[in-house]
């Protein structure tokens, strides 16, 4: 996350309208700095440099900069749009994301600002503005220059977003009303699915007219089934609809629901996709998930759970655990510490009344921990600054419950934990929503797991609150006699410290001096800098004594957002290696809200197909970001498929490469422990790719292929394989020899 506070400005060519809207896609014109002159509609912006608005101002030549930077945009605002709509007295103009913050200018008058962002959604400054239709700024008919001041204080800046994000359109009577998708689907026999939606609305106006549902096979764009029903709806009196699509095959279909007016004629439409299980039931046998290695510092508190599956009761045994170590039969949970350093291999086995399973396993007691990415859950992107005791106490017990068997561990609190004042003698003290820090990390311990926790180098957080700018030592002390295991440390005010143009050491300094205060704390604090990338954090972070490091700015749940990230990992590949890894930030399946409201994420399931396995390819620590007490049945599946969370905690530490770029599909390899290669193909185009895949091509020549996602092998040739991937979805095999 990121300190928000911005500012925008916009230029570009003529554009044509709908009925409906004049899209504002194509013609922006950009220039860095900052001048008043630059909002005025005659200003000549004819050698301003032309800009996509569907990325950020560091993808297109300036991947450094942080500060101001204005947008133009000439547009012609036709009066049909006013004469066609039902209500004349409103105008939108839509122009995505400000990041950090904007100034918004029509014809050299401000009409709209924000220069806080939406800390509690992520997403920073939702640019959308409306005024009277009868506002003296709007030229009907003519030329208008719509121009945004922009500022960005680190990581992604500018404006963008997707295409649909951008336009000028009338306030409708639509706008009022909304569906709401969230309800869970239910699974029936023979993969059936029905669900309840609603359609509801705060207004006093009282809707009445028609609601189409429709179900479409992407792959062939074949309607397989559609009905039409009266539908009307007031406030507090919503709409529901119940459907049951019988039959589905193991993939996604679209599902549209558009409602029509009868008396204004506005169309409200939503589309969402069918979630598809892939994720096999687990075997009623025992079996031993998780990484074959553990790291821990000699002399420091050991706490390991073996993640282990198969019908309960459990019961756990570990031969030649080296001397200090215990282990609770009952739980699986290992505790002590081990004095001495070296590697100690460990025979662990697990019984239930089918049989007993067996594995190696290797404790790696020295100077590095973290051997692998963490697997956890990170409070912010489901509740932000709402978090508190209870949802984590929450999140911890899911956790424990339905996904410490497959290896997840830590429970993170993000921001929004800190009190407003400083103990008297210094110590960072929690506020109300977490009456004893303590008791919960005990609670938390008592269940195997591992509690992480939240600050920042600066004075104050992201948030606002208490960060530890001179305090290190005192928090790191604070962190240890908590029982703390993760400590998540974010730039944001640390801006206000730091040179105006940090210097490499500017970058590194406040994460060395925390470094050392973790140091003389005898506990094991895996360190997780996030600051965005700046200064190519891959290149030294790992050095400086991180055990991962941000790679990016903050993602969101979109596919612009998620794709945009995960998808430009290249350059920091080589330097992700055990206990040092690249973090392109948490995950955003599941429900996610960023406060107190949580939605369905808003990336389609074969986008968390996609957002899963890229994750795990690139070797990212996997922090969950949904609301862990809502965990439907997809989510579930998504987070507990033992062989693709195998490619993640992968032993050698490896991140996957691109090594094929073509026309709509990317197709990425990962070095696996074993020899074998874990291959992603990933289709990023917008429709259903039947994808041959040359093998020499990817320079692997072993023939035994596994689908990860469904665990199991397929025939295939030893030259080439063909498989059918549906738009932004993925293949996710594992080839040996």
């Amino acid at each position: 996350m990121k300190k928000t506070l911005l500012l925008l400005l916009l230029t570009a060519g003529f554009l044509t309208a709908s009925a409906q809207n004049v899209p504002l896609v194509n013609g922006w014109k950009f220039k860095t700095g900052d001048s008043t002159q630059w909002a005025a509609p005659a200003y000549n912006d004819q050698g301003w440099q032309p800009i996509s608005i569907l990325h950020s101002w560091e993808s297109q030549g300036h991947e450094k900069y942080d500060g101001f930077g204005w947008y133009r945009l000439h547009v012609i605002i036709p009066s049909a749009l006013k004469d066609k709509a039902f209500f004349k007295d409103s105008i939108r103009f839509e122009m995505g994301y400000g990041d950090d913050g904007y100034d918004v200018y029509l014809n050299g008058k401000l009409i709209g600002r924000n220069n806080n962002g939406d800390i509690k959604t992520g997403l920073y400054g939702r640019c959308k503005i409306v005024i009277g239709a009868n506002n003296p700024a709007i030229l009907w008919d003519k030329e208008n220059v719509i121009s945004v001041r922009v500022f960005d204080s680190g990581g992604d800046g500018g404006i963008y977003g997707e295409k649909d994000r951008f336009k000028i359109s009338m306030v409708d009577v639509m706008d009022n009303a909304y569906f709401n998708t969230d309800g869970d689907f239910i699974y029936g026999d023979k993969n059936s699915l029905s669900k309840s939606i609603k359609i509801a609305t705060g207004s006093n106006y009282n809707y009445k007219g028609k609601l189409d549902f429709k179900v479409t096979d992407p792959e062939t764009n074949a309607v397989i089934y559609q009905k039409t029903n009266d539908a009307d709806f007031s406030a507090g009196r919503p709409f529901t609809y119940t459907f049951n699509i019988a039959e589905l095959a193991q993939k996604s279909y679209l599902i549209t629901y558009t409602f029509t007016d009868e008396k204004s004629g506005g169309k409200l439409a939503r589309t969402e996709g069918t979630p598809y299980i892939l994720t096999p039931y687990m075997s009623a046998k025992a079996k031993i998930n998780g990484p074959d290695v553990y790291g821990a510092r000699p002399g420091n508190a050991f706490l390991y759970k073996i993640p282990a599956t198969g019908v309960k009761p459990l019961s756990y045994k570990a031969d030649n655990l080296p001397a200090g170590l215990t282990l609770d039969p009952a739980t699986g949970i290992i505790t002590g510490s081990v004095a001495q350093k070296g590697d100690y291999p460990v025979l662990i086995s697990v019984h239930n009344r089918l049989g007993t399973t067996s594995r190696k396993f290797t404790i790696k007691i020295g100077d590095v921990i973290g051997l692998t990415p963490a697997l956890g859950w990170n409070s912010w992107n489901a509740f932000g600054l709402s978090v508190n005791d209870a949802k984590v106490r929450v999140a911890a017990k899911t956790i424990a419950d339905k996904l410490s068997a497959h290896g997840w561990a830590y429970v993170n609190i993000d921001d929004g934990w800190e009190a407003p004042q400083r103990a008297a003698t210094g110590e960072i003290v929690a506020n109300e929503k977490f009456p004893d820090m303590k008791a919960l990390s005990d609670y938390v311990h008592s269940l195997g797991l591992k509690f992480g926790i939240y600050s920042s180098p600066g004075p104050r957080t992201c948030g606002g609150y208490l960060g530890s700018y001179q305090h290190e030592e005192q928090d790191a002390k604070t962190y240890g006699d908590w029982g703390i295991d993760y400590l998540k440390y974010d730039w944001c005010s640390y801006g206000e410290i730091a040179p105006s143009q940090p210097s490499l050491d500017d970058y590194k300094k406040p994460y060395q001096v925390m470094r050392a205060a973790l140091n003389k704390v005898n506990r094991d604090i895996m360190f997780s800098f996030c600051q965005y990338g700046m200064g190519d954090s891959w290149n030294w972070a790992g050095e400086v004594g991180g055990n991962s490091w941000r790679t990016t700015g903050d993602i969101n749940d979109s596919w612009g957002s998620m794709s945009g990230i995960g998808f430009h990992q290249q350059a920091e590949a080589p330097h992700a290696r055990p206990g040092h890894f690249n973090d392109p930030d948490m995950l955003v399946v599941g429900k996610v809200g960023w406060g107190d409201a949580q939605h369905d994420t808003k990336l389609t399931p074969d986008e968390q197909y996609t957002h899963i396995s890229l994750w795990s390819l690139l070797a990212s620590p996997l922090l969950i970001g949904c609301d862990l007490g809502h965990l439907d049945r997809f989510t579930l599946n998504l987070l507990t498929n033992d062989e693709v969370i195998a490619i993640n905690q992968d032993d050698l530490g490896k991140e996957a490469v691109q090594v094929l770029k073509k026309d709509g599909y990317l197709v990425y390899v990962k070095e696996l422990q074993d020899g074998g290669k874990a291959v992603g193909i990933f289709n990023v185009s917008d429709k259903y790719q039947t994808i041959t895949i040359n093998w020499s091509e990817l320079g692997i020549t072993g023939t035994k292929v596994r689908d990860v996602w469904r665990q199991k092998y397929l025939i295939t040739d030893n030259k080439a394989f063909k498989t059918s991937v549906p738009s932004h979805g993925v293949v996710l095999v594992r080839v040996s020899k």
